[in-house]
């Protein structure tokens, strides 16, 4: 999908046969000039020549500049571990895989200048949860909430 946009011809029509409507596709924001700024900030070591001329182009247009942020997220997580020391709440531990990516796509009006990409392709994480006291952990918590 990334790559058959091509800036300075894809237009929003031709995003919205790619299935990027900002009207149905989820995780999708809508960035204006504003948050372009910020994104693309050039600090006292950068100046705005290392930014791409079309990106310069459409910050320089201000209002008719925007964007679309497709951020896609795939996870699986899975149970590992004593199954006894999980069912009791002891000790709960998660292995987390899978990827993410970052799409950012710059229009001047209703067409593509700038297209962008970033992300993780493997995403590997460990999630670990321990109670010393097993399933009675929150009970102090729960009376305390009970009596105010």
């Amino acid at each position: 999908m990334f790559a058959k946009i091509i800036p300075n011809q894809t237009r929003l029509a031709g995003l919205k046969d790619l299935q990027i409507d900002p009207a149905t596709t989820p995780n999708l924001a809508l960035l204006n000039h504003a948050d372009l700024l910020r994104r693309f900030a050039t600090g006292s070591a950068l100046t705005a020549e290392v930014l791409d001329e079309s990106l310069r182009a459409c910050l320089a247009v201000r209002a008719r500049c925007s964007a679309l942020e497709i951020e896609h997220v795939h996870t699986d997580r899975k149970r590992v571990g004593n199954f006894w020391l999980d069912t009791f709440n002891f000790r709960r531990k998660v292995d987390v895989t899978g990827w993410r990516y970052n799409i950012l796509i710059v229009l001047q009006d209703d067409l593509v200048v700038y297209k962008l990409w970033s992300g993780k392709p493997n995403i590997r994480d460990v999630e670990e949860e321990r109670n010393p006291l097993g399933p009675l952990q929150g009970v102090g918590d729960s009376l305390l909430r009970r009596s105010l």
